[in-house]
């Protein structure tokens, strides 16, 4: 699975103009789950992300967790991280997991980043969602299980 996280001050989806899920300080986490990708892969990228020490200390070092810090998530499916630019100008995505193993693989790191003790939000699979974030630092991570 792939995931890029940005700690955020503040993040929502809307889709259709209605607003389906918000979060205070945390994480956006856009995930895609690859072709092959199991449910191992989705523990254990929930494990590192709950661990994750992105957050500021006392000091202001990243030192600590969303767990350390009793933030949130929104996890929103984002399959155009499979995306594969290295021929011609459109992306392929051939690597995406088949939608139906995507969504499942999806909405199991989902239980399993909650199962951890992170609150989490999340957005609706397959939809034409706007998501709107307030970037803290700027910190962003690619993570891949």
């Amino acid at each position: 699975m792939r995931a890029v996280v940005q700690r955020v001050s503040e993040a929502r989806v809307t889709v259709d103009g209605e607003r389906i899920a918000d979060i205070g300080p945390g994480v956006l986490v856009l995930v895609c789950a690859m072709r092959g990708d199991t449910e191992a892969e989705a523990e254990q990228l929930a494990r590192k992300l709950s661990r994750l020490r992105i957050f500021r200390d006392d000091e202001g070092r990243m030192n600590r967790s969303i767990l350390d810090t009793g933030g949130e998530a929104l996890v929103v499916s984002q399959f155009t991280l499979a995306a594969d630019t290295r021929r011609g100008n459109r992306p392929g995505f051939s690597d995406a997991a088949p939608p139906e193993e995507g969504e499942r693989l999806y909405l199991h790191f989902a239980r399993r980043l909650a199962a951890e003790g992170v609150p989490v939000k999340t957005g609706r699979f397959g939809a034409d969602m706007k998501v709107q974030l307030v970037n803290d630092g700027p910190v962003t991570i690619w993570l891949e299980s």
